[in-house]
């Protein structure tokens, strides 16, 4: 009986471990840069989710050559949250290139790989990989600019590259920034087919509260433009609180946040009905209260209930979303949800609406 019953334990154990563990999952397998500068470096950054239900690690990143280095995201990722890895280019021959970034995790398979490719030339002429958006006669790198998981006291910087494809010289300039941000751009006038970048420093100290603060700069495609919808560019940032003073006892009793959902996919109901629900289930499986501090919408077309903020260990609340069709508006900003939780390992929460 003894042994019958071990050997029950043995299986259920097998089956729980196969069950929980870590996932990796990247927004994109092969990154294609067109043409790039002879000794121009560039780099790819990949987006790397965990859809598993345990925490990922990344262990270690390696590039198939010396002329590429890596960087990646070195704390645990939670299950939902996301990490990045960058992958430096330095473009030294000409010609036609592809290499690989082999990830290696704590997930199944252990290691994976990603790829890059591209043209290394003298001068660039085909800017649309480079380049993919359009505004007017300028071409830029993206289109929003977003500071994600910042702390106070922090000035992170992100530029945006430039490239002049009209008939006449062209000086880049933002419109309507925000007080937290200060432009510079290098060089200061574009001349036909030329490019350069605007460089964005974001002051933490200026952001008025945690979690998400949202806006939107507006790109001057000439001299006397103003602002509209077809030169927007959306600008978020996001301030997450501090755990980095918690002793190890601290982190071991934590409260630990785990939602039944984080990316919702309402776009086929929304072809029948002009409001649809969803519950999303939140569960504490930690061991000291969980709470949500902050729960924010940015877009009208989104309602949200929250039954609890305050969820003991073991409980469980609802959060019911609710979209209504006919306020869903810019499509520029996507729709999402944040909450700001004091759950150390994951204290942003994002909830991604397909619309």
């Amino acid at each position: 009986m003894k042994r019958r019953l071990l050997s029950i334990f043995s299986l259920f154990s097998i089956a729980l471990a196969a069950i929980a563990q870590p996932r990796i999952s990247s927004n994109k397998e092969i990154h294609n840069f067109g043409q790039i500068e002879w000794k121009s470096p560039v780099t790819v950054e990949y987006i790397i989710t965990n859809t598993g239900n345990e925490p990922l690690v990344l262990t270690n990143v390696t590039t198939s050559c010396a002329c590429s280095v890596a960087d990646w995201t070195k704390e645990p990722i939670a299950p939902g949250a996301k990490g990045t890895v960058k992958a430096s280019f330095d473009a030294k021959a000409l010609g036609h290139f592809e290499k690989s970034v082999g990830i290696y995790s704590n997930a199944e398979p252990h290691l994976v790989y990603l790829k890059f490719a591209g043209e290394v030339v003298k001068e660039v002429k085909d800017f649309t990989k480079t380049h993919p958006f359009k505004i007017g006669n300028i071409r830029i790198d993206k289109d929003e600019i977003a500071f994600s998981d910042l702390y106070r006291g922090e000035k992170p910087t992100l530029t945006i590259g430039v490239v002049n494809l009209s008939d006449r010289p062209y000086e880049p300039i933002l419109m309507h920034l925000p007080p937290y941000l200060k432009m510079e751009k290098e060089p200061n006038v574009l001349l036909k087919g030329k490019k350069g970048i605007i460089k964005l420093t974001l002051d933490t100290e200026l952001l008025q509260d945690f979690g998400l603060t949202q806006s939107s700069v507006y790109l001057s495609r000439f001299a006397g433009d103003k602002v509209s919808e077809d030169n927007e560019i959306p600008v978020s940032a996001v301030l997450l609180p501090n755990f980095s003073h918690m002793t190890a006892q601290d982190s071991l009793n934590a409260p630990v946040i785990h939602l039944s959902e984080t990316n919702i996919d309402l776009s086929e109901a929304l072809l029948k009905k002009k409001k649809v629900s969803r519950n999303i289930v939140i569960t504490n499986t930690g061991k000291t209260p969980l709470v949500i501090s902050k729960l924010q919408v940015f877009n009208s077309s989104v309602g949200v209930s929250l039954k609890k903020t305050v969820i003991q260990p073991g409980a469980t609340t609802k959060l019911k979303v609710t979209i209504h069709k006919r306020d869903v508006g810019n499509k520029k900003h996507h729709l999402r949800i944040l909450m700001i939780t004091n759950d150390p390992l994951r204290p942003k929460v994002e909830i991604n609406i397909k619309r």
